[in-house]
């Protein structure tokens, strides 16, 4: 390769890296040990989607008290969580204030994490089938974030249309979205981790 050509390459790399860096938005806002600092000091909470459980929705006579009528995480699923946990523990978060979504998948998932006890957060729960529960639920999770008093980072763990509803950002399996609330309820997004 020539000079010329090498240089027209390496323009080209930078233009593709610089067009994909400003297609994700925020991942220029905030870098991710900036993110990881703000959780583990208490300054953000992240809400993370649950892990790979495959399919849509649930089955038609789901039962949240049965899991064996819902959509559950597969063997990868249940990898992905404890490697995300491992990620928490690898950047200083050995134990964490964790709430779940009622759904198997969510519990199952922030159990993996390994971070400490899960408890159930009704406002976490699913409306993917119930549509009509979004506004509320949205603002009950708020209110709840607005009175939380931790002593721990805060981990949520719920499912796509909560967290998009909450932070308007779409999730994929695993992946959280780390964000504030402020004193009017208000949720501000720092960025999102994969």
């Amino acid at each position: 390769m020539t000079s010329g050509s090498w240089f027209s390459f390496l323009v080209r790399q930078l233009l593709i890296l610089a067009i994909v860096v400003l297609a994700h938005g925020s991942a220029i806002a905030a870098d991710d040990a900036g993110l990881w600092s703000a959780i583990k000091n208490g300054e953000a909470f992240a809400i993370m989607r649950h892990a790979l459980a495959p399919g849509t929705g649930d089955p038609e006579h789901f039962s949240v008290t049965d899991c064996t009528t819902q959509r559950n995480l597969s063997k990868e699923g249940r990898a992905q969580a404890s490697m995300i946990g491992s990620g928490f523990r690898s950047r200083g978060i050995t134990a964490a204030d964790i709430y779940s979504s009622e759904w198997c998948r969510c519990k199952e998932t922030a159990q993996l994490l390994d971070l400490g006890e899960v408890r159930s957060l009704p406002p976490l729960n699913s409306f993917y089938e119930s549509m009509g529960r979004r506004d509320e639920q949205t603002r009950a999770l708020k209110k709840w974030l607005m009175a939380h008093k931790g002593t721990k980072p805060l981990v949520l763990v719920s499912h796509q249309v909560n967290i998009s509803a909450l932070t308007g950002r779409p999730t994929g399996s695993g992946e959280a979205v780390v964000a504030q609330v402020d004193n009017s309820g208000r949720v501000v997004v720092l960025g999102t981790l994969e």
